[in-house]
């Protein structure tokens, strides 16, 4: 349900490896399954894959009147529909586990409110994929690993697990989802909502002096706010972030940026930030979900936040056109300003 970047690249690696998959997407990508007779998958290094009789719909009610409850329901629409799709899979009547890999925080307690947290599973995955048209997947680097947690104590994780796994699909199990979707908010957060605000690539943000500072500030804001929940970091696509952490914490802005920047590099390939990309095309944004979440719970913790915080509010002022794109363009010092400027209450 949700079937963009994510939700196309999982549907085409499940029928690949003989599972029956039903995407319920937008009506362009339900016409091009029609049209092309399946997915097309293309893999960092060149290689395609065609996964033929991939079934669509335009809804989950469509879903299910032509292929009845699923094993899985696998929620991967952007944080900010979560509330409709849970009111749309309640009303359909779905008794079946969910499995959300959505970025950002608070997801699965909006699914469980409706559903019951008995039946969500949390995910992560770690495979930079985006849709270049509809009906073709590209993956931008080699990295098929997911996490699972359950969002309840008797959420069915192994359901999920068994799948991916039989999709070729590396997979790790943990025993709380907050720490593993906080986990994974750590490898949303750099090079993300900065490189939409500034209009610049990753490369840029790491590279310039006071953005690549305000970059580290942002992530030790989320630490602290981690390490006063208590939430613990996991290891998590090949990052011992339980030691990493706190080092973290204690470095110099300056020196964690160094430590950033290759593992900016490292982690995206070659596809644009997430939040640069929305921007970019008029569509809204998750950053409230990102960065915003961050500065709601160092709110709600007694965090200071000022980077996340002007971060959420600027992109956001963009986003909805309060601001134009020249005031923030290539401005990494005027960023940082705004940043220093906010309220005491809000630092």
């Amino acid at each position: 349900m949700g079937a963009g970047a994510v939700g196309c690249f999982l549907g085409v690696r499940l029928a690949l490896a003989g599972h029956e998959a039903v995407l319920v997407g937008r009506p362009p990508l339900v016409s091009a399954l029609q049209g092309a007779g399946g997915l097309t998958l293309l893999g960092p290094y060149g290689e395609r894959s065609f996964a033929a009789g991939v079934a669509a719909a335009t809804s989950i009610a469509g879903a299910l009147d032509h292929h009845g409850q699923p094993d899985l329901v696998i929620v991967a629409v952007k944080a900010y529909d979560t509330g409709e799709a849970a009111g749309q899979l309640r009303a359909a009547g779905i008794v079946s586990p969910l499995l959300t890999l959505q970025n950002g925080i608070g997801n699965e307690e909006v699914l469980a409110q409706a559903l019951g947290a008995g039946s969500v599973i949390a995910g992560a995955i770690e495979t930079p994929v985006s849709v270049p048209a509809p009906g073709t997947v590209q993956v931008h680097r080699a990295r098929y690993q997911v996490g699972l947690a359950p969002a309840g104590s008797r959420a069915p994780v192994a359901v999920a697990a068994r799948a991916l796994s039989e999709s070729g699909l590396l997979v790790t199990c943990f025993g709380d989802h907050r720490s593993l979707k906080w986990t994974k908010l750590l490898m949303n957060l750099p090079a993300n909502a900065l490189c939409a605000i500034l209009r610049w690539s990753p490369a840029q943000v790491m590279g310039d002096r006071d953005s690549a500072r305000l970059e580290a500030r942002a992530w030790q804001e989320a630490l602290a706010v981690m390490a006063r929940a208590p939430i613990r970091p996991v290891a998590l696509a090949g990052y011992p972030f339980p030691f990493l952490v706190p080092l973290a914490r204690r470095l110099p802005p300056a020196g964690l940026a160094v430590g950033l920047r290759g593992f900016v590099s490292g982690g995206r390939g070659s596809k644009m930030p997430s939040l640069q990309m929305a921007l970019e095309a008029g569509r809204r944004s998750e950053v409230n979900w990102l960065n915003g979440a961050v500065a709601r719970c160092g709110a709600e913790l007694g965090v200071p936040t000022p980077v996340n915080g002007t971060y959420a509010r600027l992109l956001m002022d963009l986003t909805e056109g309060r601001a134009g794109r020249a005031e923030y363009e290539g401005r990494p010092r005027h960023v940082a300003e705004l940043v220093e400027a906010r309220p005491p209450a809000a630092r």
